[in-house]
């Protein structure tokens, strides 16, 4: 039987792996298919596709795009992308600048509580085009301003919190429509943590593609929940560890195991949108 992991960060995003050591803990894992979905990036989906065709691995680029409806935020993942896609391009590079304006934000309301943390030092620790919160908080730790990534989320990073700055998101169905016209598959991730059942239907109507029914922070009662709705909309199922590297403590890759059979299942609605694209 072969499974696959469809929820990967590696250091091009917020994880702490290089693709080449994502692609080495798969293989550790058992893992016969992986998905790379960074952060607003697809940068690291070249180089991961080189070492897993290595090892015989088979990859599946992806993406991990921050979204909101209706005031609520949610995340969609894109699979099967054109990673060369202009459109998709441009915009992830414009997802890019707000990130990186939002760390400068959040250091300056830091800076301002009297804490001499510099913003150059969470840029240089980040090294990617991606940062996010993880890395201002391990900029932390490493200036000795804070002693753990709970100690820096709990009194500055969370939302409530001094140093809290929201993300900038686009429309859910703009990152729909941004992820079709780049070829790719529109996923609902982890519903469970955003809380989103409520807005299922209106994507579904705008063309989401699936859920993530398996996630690390899925109970088995909320897996089973979003089956169910999966099946109702006649979804596609998909699922994964969500793993960060160790930036999270303990690296979760191999947690969650996707039967490929549900791989399959989403090749084919690639197969059958390319189709009617030529007819």
């Amino acid at each position: 039987m072969k499974f696959a992991d469809l929820h990967l960060h590696t250091s091009f995003s917020d994880g702490t792996f290089s693709p080449e050591e994502l692609v080495l803990q798969a293989q550790k894992a058992g893992l016969s298919c992986i998905a790379l979905t960074d952060h607003d990036s697809v940068e690291g989906c070249a180089r991961t596709a080189l070492a897993a065709a290595a090892v015989n691995m088979e990859f599946v680029p992806g993406t991990e795009l921050t979204a909101e409806h209706d005031d609520i935020e949610l995340h969609v993942l894109g699979y099967f992308l054109d990673i060369h896609n202009e459109k998709l391009l441009s915009e992830i590079a414009r997802f890019q600048l707000g990130r990186q304006d939002r760390i400068h934000q959040m250091v300056a309301h830091i800076n301002e509580l009297g804490i001499p943390l510099q913003v150059e030092s969470v840029f240089a620790l980040a090294n990617c085009k991606s940062p996010g919160r993880p890395h201002v908080a391990r900029a932390m730790i490493k200036a000795g301003l804070v002693r753990n990534l709970d100690e820096a989320f709990d009194r500055f990073l969370k939302k409530g919190r001094p140093a809290w700055v929201p993300k900038s998101k686009i429309s859910a169905l703009d990152a729909i429509e941004l992820i079709h016209q780049a070829g790719g598959l529109a996923v609902m991730a982890h519903p469970g943590l955003n809380r989103t059942d409520e807005v299922i239907p209106a994507l579904v109507e705008v063309g989401l593609d699936g859920i993530e029914c398996f996630h690390t922070k899925h109970s088995t009662a909320t897996a089973e929940r979003y089956l169910e709705i999966a099946d109702k909309y006649d979804l596609l199922i998909t699922g994964g560890s969500d793993c960060h590297g160790f930036s999270k403590n303990k690296p979760l890759i191999g947690s969650v195991k996707l039967p490929y059979s549900l791989i399959e299942k989403m090749k084919e609605k690639i197969a059958m949108r390319s189709h009617a694209v030529k007819n």
